[in-house]
């Protein structure tokens, strides 16, 4: 009966109606038609619950209010700043960087508005006048030309939701735009969207991409430079000016068009802009290599101390201590002087321009690193890590430790001046064995024929035999117990420690020697000054640590001692590249000439060089520190310090200087100023044995010089003849041969040191003025007065009396042309050096 009164039904609906047709399939054939109204009913249901769970996931996918507030919130970058407070590197996961509304061009956000939504200021987020006018253009091209998206939808899809295109994108879409309307004002959503929107090349907001393309704040860009940005954001890839220039001014001048047909600018304007050529100039990306050893150090930092989400994500303010004009100098003269090392005869490793990278690893050549430390807070002005850092990222400066030869050897006089000893102390007994668990050591070392020597003497010749010596008078575990207060780490307590038999890294070893510098204060070395928030709260602010290593007494005699090396050591190659103020330092080169390195500071600077190959093996034959890290050095320095005046460490309280002569280490006396000595090449000269020692209060010699003393008269008669011996005794002073008392620049040097010679007569002349420089040498005495010992006074009267004489026949003489014989006479001999 049911079935009866739904035929009816169905039938009373007339024969038009889709009812009406089913009455009939159901009047012809029942069963079909129930299974019609089953279907039916089951896709009504099955499109109401899909609209349902729809609006379902919608709503649930949607953010929350909290969410829409932090809308915001972007990873930001941030901005590492130099010693001047100039930015110099940036740290980013997007190359972002927010600004105000107010600081950005109005040019620009004419330009943006006009392209991208010119009914911003008119709808609520969803322009279904544009989508309708979208819609109708893409059905009569047949192709989906036109988009209807708003700024506030762009801004919906680039912080909450994917790019898929699919229904449940788009209502999600607009949805979210309508909530982020409800939220925040027009200009806030404005300025939330410039500093959002992708501009290609890494650059995220309008203030990276200003500064990126142009070079300047987005509040600086012209009309046509705004209409070039602004055109970016349809196609980064395609329409950037670093891809494609014409594209990029393609598009651009569809951007002026849109301004002008919205009344953002006139016709004038327009044209003017139209014609405006493209200036690129980088702002955010520094120079290849630039700094990137430095940078990389203080990310390393950056990390440890906040991690790396924070670090690349929240913008922080990173003040450094790098000086990037001494940076750019030292990774441009450690090349330069490397290659040089290479293009040297002696020089058997390929060099660096003839390697090719394979598969991305670093070929293996001649590494080097630097840093560069200001001793008086520890600030670390330059790091170089190695040649290039896009060839290998392995920081030298910081990571690697190696061995440091010789250049370790201050530190253990520095512990025997601490101990009461002083540079006047003589180390005999050179050749003693030290006991070892080995059996008997007795370390290399030149001129063996050398007994014993000063400690001022040891110390500017490297002698490796004096250096144990001193560790075994002063004590092993008395030096290992001051050298455990410099920052080096764990290091073995052997007698070979002297001779740099622990490995340490090179910013370890020149903060070390800043403290010589400084008055024994040793400064933890420092990149980061000062840490802030982007709101600019201070996270962190760096107070210089500093630990007492050494008295001030003892930085300062041991500074002095250390001038000596460069002055006339083992370092002359400092003097002879033409660095002229006063310095101090230290050479070392480790066995095989493995490692050659240089450490030496002046007043206000202490920087450190390592040269080497980072699989140890021997550089070159005769590759010492002072040939092959020396030249570094002195190159660099003469950069950092080229407005430097001439200064050197004032003298502490507590330190005396007192006249002592150079051979015996004691008080000098009138002969040791007018001593002659025999040349290497057996010519005559005299020379001043006496120079200022320093020494602690109360430590000064007392005893006289007992070398240089007068003899008798008949002594004196006699001692015109030569010895057996080779020495030679002219006016009472006893010369010995040139391997017992040579001339300051020919003395001995060890194994692991290059022979000193002297600089060149030009470099000398130009030598700054110390007490410490080859003393004037003085006026030899006359016949009479070696003889018989005539005071200085009278000698001196009645010589000037002759002089003048003979100095007006030498004017005389001066006045006619010189022969071809006398030029050949009167040519020095170039292979005297004074």
């Amino acid at each position: 009966m049911s079935g009866i009164r739904l035929v009816i039904r169905l039938k009373g609906l007339g024969h038009g109606s889709w009812a009406g047709f089913v009455g009939r399939l159901y009047e012809a054939r029942p069963g079909a038609a129930l299974v019609s109204v089953l279907l039916l009913s089951v896709v009504v249901w099955a499109t109401f619950g899909a609209l349902v769970w729809l609006a379902f996931d919608v709503q649930r996918a949607l953010p929350d209010r909290d969410e829409l507030k932090n809308i915001g919130q972007m990873a930001q970058t941030t901005v590492i700043y130099d010693m001047d407070d100039q930015p110099v590197f940036f740290i980013f996961r997007e190359r972002r960087m927010d600004v105000p509304l107010e600081s950005v061009s109005p040019h620009l956000i004419r330009a943006t508005i006009a392209i991208e939504d010119q009914r911003f200021f008119q709808h609520a987020g969803v322009d279904l006048v544009r989508i309708a006018g979208a819609a109708v253009h893409n059905f009569r091209t047949g192709r989906r030309l036109q988009g209807g998206s708003t700024i506030t939808q762009q801004l919906a899809r680039q912080s909450f939701l994917t790019l898929d295109r699919t229904l449940r994108r788009k209502i999600k879409e607009a949805l979210v735009a309508l909530s982020i309307e409800r939220t925040f004002s027009k200009e806030e959503i404005l300025e939330l969207y410039l500093n959002k929107v992708y501009f290609g090349d890494g650059y995220y907001g309008v203030e990276a991409a200003s500064r990126g393309f142009f070079g300047k704040p987005s509040a600086e860009l012209t009309v046509a430079e705004a209409a070039l940005l602004a055109g970016l954001v349809k196609s980064p890839s395609t329409y950037a000016p670093t891809i494609s220039r014409e594209k990029a001014v393609t598009r651009r001048d569809v951007v002026l068009q849109a301004m002008l047909g919205h009344g953002a600018i006139d016709q004038a304007g327009y044209e003017q802009a139209r014609q405006a050529p493209v200036r690129l100039r980088n702002g955010l990306h520094v120079e290849e290599g630039f700094g990137q050893y430095f940078k990389r150090q203080v990310q390393r930092e950056l990390v440890q101390r906040f991690g790396w989400e924070r670090v690349s994500e929240e913008g922080l303010k990173v003040y450094t201590t790098l000086d990037p004009s001494l940076q750019r100098e030292a990774e441009k003269l450690l090349e330069q002087e490397l290659a040089r090392i290479e293009s040297r005869p002696g020089y058997t490793h390929t060099p660096r321009a003839a390697l090719k990278t394979a598969k991305g690893e670093a070929p293996s050549y001649l590494q080097g690193a630097l840093v560069t430390i200001d001793p008086q807070h520890g600030a670390v002005r330059a790091m170089v890590g190695g040649r290039t850092f896009q060839e290998s990222r392995f920081n030298r400066a910081v990571q690697a430790r190696r061995q440091p030869g010789s250049a370790f050897k201050p530190f253990v006089y520095a512990a025997a001046i601490e101990e009461g000893y002083s540079p006047t102390t003589m180390l005999t007994d050179l050749d003693d064995p030290v006991l070892t668990p080995e059996g008997d050591w007795v370390p290399e070392d030149e001129h063996r024929e050398s007994t014993e020597m000063t400690m001022r003497i040891a110390l500017r010749t490297s002698s490796n035999r004096a250096a144990v010596r001193m560790l075994r008078t002063v004590g092993l575990d008395t030096a290992m117990m001051h050298i455990s207060h410099l920052g080096f780490g764990k290091l073995p307590t052997v007698p070979s420690i002297v001779l740099g038999a622990g490995e340490v890294t090179l910013e370890a070893m020149t903060a070390a020697y800043a403290a010589f510098a400084n008055g024994g204060l040793l400064y933890e070395p420092t990149l980061i000054r000062r840490i802030e928030d982007r709101e600019g709260n201070v996270l962190y602010e760096a107070k210089p640590r500093s630990t007492r290593v050494f008295s001030e007494v003892t930085a300062f005699i041991v500074a002095n001692m250390l001038q000596d090396v460069i002055n006339r050591g083992t370092a002359w190659r400092v003097r002879e590249a033409g660095f002229r103020l006063p310095a101090a330092g230290k050479t070392g080169t480790t066995n095989n000439f493995n490692d050659a390195w240089f450490v030496g500071f002046t007043p206000r600077l202490a920087t450190g060089v390592w040269v080497g190959f980072d699989q140890p093996q021997q550089i070159m034959a005769n590759g010492y520190g002072g040939e092959v890290a020396g030249p570094v050095w002195a190159a660099v320095m003469k950069a950092a310090t080229r407005d430097d005046k001439a200064n050197w460490l004032e003298r502490p309280d507590g330190v005396v200087g007192v006249d002592v002569c150079r051979v015996s280490g004691k008080r000098s006396v009138d002969g040791c100023h007018y001593t002659e000595v025999v040349l290497p090449d057996g010519n005559f000269d005299v020379r001043s044995m006496v120079y200022t020692e320093y020494f602690r209060e109360g430590g000064e010699p007392t005893e006289t010089c007992d070398v240089h003393t007068r003899p008798p008269f008949f002594d004196r008669m006699a001692g015109w003849f030569r010895r057996d011996d080779g020495s030679v005794v002219r006016g009472g002073q006893v010369d010995r041969p040139p391997s017992v008392v040579p001339p300051p620049a020919d003395e001995e040097a060890s194994s692991q040191e290059a022979r000193p010679a002297p600089p060149t007569a030009a470099g000398a002349e130009d030598a700054p003025a110390d007490e410490e420089v080859e003393p004037e040498k003085p006026k030899k005495r006359g016949f009479w007065a070696r003889l018989f010992g005539r005071g200085d006074k009278e000698d001196d009267k009645k010589d000037e009396e002759k002089n003048e004489e003979k100095d007006e026949q030498t004017d005389e003489k001066k006045k006619k042309p010189e022969t071809r014989e006398d030029e050949e006479r009167n040519r020095p001999d170039s292979s005297q050096r004074p």
